[in-house]
C-alpha cells in the first residue's frame, strides 16, 4: 500500500517500432526448381528459412529479425514482457503501424516537407543514439574507482525489512469498506493504544493481522519485506531508515494513515549487487563529458533574439 502504484504493461508499443522497422513489401517469390519425374530422385526437404517471415498481411511482411529488433527498441523493463505473454499484442500493434504506413505512403505523405524534416531529425537521433552507445562501450571502468564510488554514497545503497500496522483515518485510499471511519485524531490514538500493548507484550504481528488496515501486509504479520530508498513514500522511508532495529516506532503519519513500524534488520546492499548501477552511473558521468567537450570544441551561437539571453 505504501509503496504506491507500479508501471502497467499497456499497448504502446507501436510507438517504438515506428522508429526501428519500415514496410517490408512482399517480393514475388522466385519460381520453384522443378522436380525429378522419377521416385529415385525425390528431393530433401527444404532448409527452414533462416530469417523466416512471422507477420503477413496483403503485400506487407514482417520478417523476424525485424520483429526482434523492434522489441529490442522497448525500454529494457517491457521486452521481457513483449516476448512473452505480451508477444501477440506486440506484434498487433507493429502490423496496424505498417498497414497505416502502407496506406499513407499510397496517398504520398511520406514525400510531405513536415515528414521528411521529421524523418531526418529520427536518423539523426539513431545516428545519435548509437555513438553513445559506442563511446560507452569504450570505456574501461576501474574496479578501484568503482569500489571507491560505493563506499562513498553506500548510504543510497541500503535496504530495510520492516513490519507495519496501518491505520486509516477517513479519506485515506486505504480506508476498509464497512469498517468504522476514523478521524485523524482517532486513528492516531488507536495507533498509540496498539503501540502500548505491543510494549506490554502482544505480538506486533497478530495486530498486524487484525487490526492493520493494509490487509496485503496484515496477513503477513505486517511484513513489507525488503525495501530500498525511494520505495516508499517519504515520511515512512524516513523512519524505516532511522529506528532503531526492533523497537517499534511512534505512529508515523503518511496519506494513507497512521503507521506502526517495526525494522527488523537493515544493511546496504553487497557491491556486487549493486555494481551494475555503478558502472552505469560511471558511463552516463563520462558520456557526459564527452557530450560537454564535443559542444566546446564546436563553439556554438545561439541567436538571442530567438533564444533570449
Amino acid at each position: 500500500m505504501v509503496c504506491g502504484f507500479r508501471m502497467q504493461k499497456s499497448a504502446f508499443f507501436a510507438l517504438a517500432a515506428v522508429l526501428v522497422i519500415g514496410t517490408a513489401q512482399a517480393q514475388t517469390p522466385a519460381a520453384a526448381p522443378a522436380v525429378p519425374a522419377t521416385p529415385e530422385a525425390a528431393p530433401a526437404a527444404a532448409p527452414a528459412p533462416a530469417d523466416p517471415v512471422v507477420i503477413s498481411a496483403g503485400t506487407i511482411e514482417v520478417r523476424r529479425s525485424e520483429f526482434e529488433n523492434a522489441i529490442r527498441s522497448l525500454p529494457n523493463e517491457y521486452q521481457q514482457y513483449a516476448l512473452g505473454p505480451g508477444k501477440r499484442q506486440f506484434a498487433q500493434d507493429v502490423l496496424r503501424m505498417k498497414l497505416l504506413a502502407a496506406a499513407g505512403r499510397q496517398q504520398g505523405l511520406d514525400q510531405s516537407p513536415e515528414i521528411q524534416t521529421q524523418l531526418d531529425m529520427m536518423r539523426d537521433n539513431l545516428v545519435a543514439n548509437a555513438l553513445v552507445q559506442r563511446v560507452q562501450a569504450s570505456f574501461t571502468l576501474d574496479e578501484a574507482a568503482l569500489r571507491q564510488a560505493y563506499e562513498a554514497n553506500k548510504a543510497q545503497y541500503e535496504k530495510s525489512n520492516a513490519r507495519h500496522i496501518l491505520i486509516a483515518f477517513k479519506g485515506s485510499p486505504a480506508a476498509q469498506p464497512g469498517k468504522p471511519e476514523l478521524t485523524e485524531e482517532e486513528a492516531k490514538a488507536k495507533a498509540e493504544d496498539l503501540r502500548k500493548k505491543i510494549d506490554g507484550g502482544a505480538s506486533f504481528e497478530e495486530l498486524a493481522k487484525t487490526e492493520s488496515d493494509d490487509v496485503g501486509s496484515g496477513a503477513n504479520g505486517g511484513s513489507l519485506g525488503e525495501f530500498a530508498r525511494g520505495q516508499m513514500v517519504p515520511e515512512f522511508e524516513q523512519a524505516a531508515f532511522t529506528a532503531a532495529i526492533g523497537t517499534v516506532s511512534e505512529p508515523v503519519r503518511t496519506q494513507f494513515g497512521f503507521h506502526l513500524i517495526r525494522v527488523d534488520s537493515r544493511g546496504a546492499a553487497p557491491f556486487e549487487e549493486v555494481r551494475p548501477t555503478l558502472e552505469r552511473a560511471e558511463r552516463q558521468q563520462r558520456v557526459q563529458a564527452y557530450l560537454e567537450q564535443l559542444t566546446n570544441d564546436a563553439k556554438p551561437t545561439f541567436d538571442a533574439a530567438y533564444f533570449g539571453s
